[in-house]
């Protein structure tokens, strides 16, 4: 007993020197640690364990193949003294995602349910707060099948939990509100820019809890490259209890600097403070990017003017071991990966991913699609969506969400609306049109897009369009491809198209020294197969500019439960890189030698070390100016890449093993490869 005191004692220590450090700015605290966890058919009073946030259910069972994984209700618990010195404080608790249904208890008593699993939530607890006392926090999150809240298919796993990181805010009693959709409370809108200057406006959603009126001052400073380049500031009165009002302002930045993609990834930050009494009361801080896009349906995209190839991959937020619940570690390591490939532009699919990856974009200079989980059931059964006026309003609430919560963001180019949809079961084209009317009337600065897989109707109501194309993985050639993209833009050469999805599956166990394409849906998905699709797809987007952007499928391996194909079951591997991420398969290396002008190079098919045929090829990725080969140590022939930067070489192994190595003769960088084939 007298230990759990002390304990006690430490905790509100902790929370009392918190407190009075900024007593009277924004409080933000990690949240993540010390909860119980008591997973979906354990019953109330049954078995829990101790678990740090972020954490799902799922991280094991769904990855093992089993289509019948932990679908149900999960129960968090969080216990914590709030204290006294709270007293005259607001407290918020912020969910960056709870998959899919949450509900929220303090002390016994609901105070909100969320329907969602990808957006970020917040509610405030200070009117159910115990000062001085412990609290109980519980919450409830079911990723179970829900006919009124999306997604209602994908090829993708359904995780559960508390899978994203979870904050305590604690600000005076008026402040700039976390309950607005989630989101920050501050906007930034480029109304215009130019070399000479940009016009930037100002959105600010203020509340008051304070029982009196109260006069107010609304500041906010830009500051960029060491300096501050802009201020303002607005006179207010705060009514109050008042549940909600938005103040608006602007502010011109004198020969800007702009965002510019991997070129030049510029951030302002904007801090908005709200002032009373003569002393700051509450402050936000946002990252602003000054850019402009446009796409023309026979040029392609444009960033600040300039063309720009759209060097694109999709990603999902999940791995190896850990299913959805990633941290910001894990994060960085997707996004180095991809910058080590090259990539400039990145799908998140098929849901809001989390806010470190929008961040990481920015200052990366990745240009990012996001998009909401309104999925279609592509080649599989059941249906996206169901016409009802639930649904619709669920639809409509995460798009909200998505763009208030990530709209300061310069990376995000593009609102996706849909994947796959189809009428097979009923007609989404009404509610396509309504949320493309949300999106432009939520954020009127930027495009919509989505995802199809088909033609009609449903490919016209968004401002672009892209389409899922596998040809040359289930069935047809690659050659198809390019056929099918010159006759839609002859038919429709208004529409401004792009290939959202293409890929094929790869599992670097699986080898061979012929190219032989497989069936898709097989347990055999021979590297070469993907490596040999991927260089004859890029080659036909590459030479269409009429092609605003392309994104491959994918670039990480993922889990996919209902799946039984290629090395295992449940897993979608027509990643380039395995699901650990500990591997780069040799598709990687094509689109690296391609999309980085980092020197590389890179022997194709190393990995299929047993040969069967004496007279083979050798296939080298290099953007260097030329490349040797030597077989067991004595020069054979020299060459210089191709359009694609591919060297292939002519070889005749003879019996036994062959060590085969690749150097550069050329430029300042010496590099080398190395395999060794055996014929048997």
């Amino acid at each position: 007993m007298k230990q759990y005191q002390n304990i006690k004692s430490l905790i509100l220590a902790a929370f009392i020197g918190f407190s009075t450090a900024a007593a009277a700015q924004r409080v933000t605290k990690d949240f993540n640690s010390d909860w119980t966890f008591r997973a979906p058919g354990e019953v109330d009073g049954g078995k829990t364990t101790r678990v740090q946030l972020p954490h799902t259910w799922n991280a094991q069972d769904a990855l093992s193949g089993d289509i019948h994984y932990l679908r149900g209700t999960g129960n968090y618990t969080k216990t914590f003294v709030a204290p006294k010195e709270w007293e005259g404080r607001r407290v918020f608790v912020r969910f960056q995602g709870a998959n899919s249904v949450a509900h929220v208890y303090l002390n016994n008593r609901l105070l909100t349910e969320h329907r969602g699993g990808y957006s970020a939530f917040a509610v405030e607890l200070t009117d159910g707060l115990r000062l001085g006392e412990k609290n109980t926090l519980h919450v409830s999150v079911n990723n179970g099948e829900n006919a009124d809240v999306m997604p209602l298919v994908g090829d993708f796993n359904f995780y559960g939990g508390l899978y994203r990181d979870v904050e305590l805010l604690i600000t005076d009693r008026a402040c700039i509100t976390p309950l607005y959709h989630g989101s920050p409370g501050v906007f930034l809108t480029t109304k215009s820019v130019s070399d000479r200057q940009a016009e930037v406006g100002l959105k600010v959603v203020l509340t008051n809890m304070a029982d009196e009126r109260q006069d107010a001052t609304l500041r906010w400073t830009v500051r960029g490259e060491g300096r501050t380049v802009a201020t303002g500031e607005k006179a207010l009165t705060l009514s109050g209890l008042l549940k909600e009002r938005t103040v608006a302002g602007d502010f011109i930045i004198e020969k800007p600097r702009l965002w510019d993609g991997r070129r030049d990834p510029f951030l302002y930050e904007v801090e908005v403070e709200l002032i009373a009494d003569g002393r700051s009361i509450d402050r936000v801080v946002q990252p602003l990017g000054l850019r402009t896009v446009s796409v023309d349906p026979g040029k392609g995209f444009f960033l600040n003017g300039k063309h720009l190839t759209l060097q694109g991959v999709c990603r999902h937020q999940e791995r190896a071991q850990l299913g959805s619940a990633l941290r910001p570690e894990h994060h960085r390591e997707d996004v180095d990966i991809m910058l080590e490939m090259g990539v400039n532009a990145m799908r998140l699919a098929h849901y809001q991913q989390a806010d470190e990856m929008y961040g990481l974009a920015d200052r990366h200079g990745l240009l990012v699609w996001a998009e909401i989980p309104f999925v279609g059931p592509g080649g599989y059964a059941g249906t996206g969506f169901t016409a009802g006026p639930a649904f619709r309003r669920n639809a409509e609430e995460q798009l909200k969400e998505l763009i208030y919560q990530q709209y300061n963001h310069p990376s995000i180019f593009a609102w996706g609306l849909f994947n796959e949809l189809n009428k097979t079961l009923g007609d989404p084209l009404p509610l396509v049109k309504w949320l493309n009317h949300v999106a432009h009337s939520t954020d009127s600065t930027r495009l919509t897009t989505a995802a199809s897989n088909q033609g009609g109707d449903l490919n016209y109501v968004t401002d672009l369009i892209a389409w899922n194309r596998y040809d040359g993985w289930y069935g047809a050639s690659p050659a198809s491809l390019g056929k099918w993209l010159d006759a839609t833009h002859a038919e429709r050469p208004d529409l401004r198209i792009a290939i959202s999805e293409y890929g094929a599956g790869a599992s670097v166990l699986h080898q061979q020294d012929s190219l032989k394409q497989p069936a898709a849906n097989s347990w055999w998905h021979p590297e070469n197969w993907q490596t040999y699709y991927h260089i004859e797809n890029w080659r036909i987007i590459h030479q269409r500019p009429f092609v605003w952007g392309s994104f491959v499928w994918n670039m990480f391996d993922f889990g996919a439960a209902h799946r039984t194909e290629g090395d295992r079951p449940g897993i979608n591997d027509k990643g380039l890189v395995t699901h650990d991420r500990s591997t780069r398969k040799d598709a990687f290396y094509f689109y690296k030698a391609n999309w980085n002008t980092e020197p590389m190079l890179h022997i194709a098919g190393k990995r299929a070390r047993n040969r069967k045929h004496a007279d083979t090829e050798l296939m080298v990725f290099t953007n260097t100016p030329e490349v040797e080969l030597f077989c067991d140590g004595r020069p054979v022939d020299k060459q210089r890449p191709d359009s694609l930067h591919i060297c292939r070489f002519p070889v005749t192994l003879h019996p036994g093993e062959n060590r085969l190595e690749v150097r550069t003769t050329k430029g300042k960088s010496r590099l080398s490869d190395q395999c060794v084939w055996v014929l048997e």
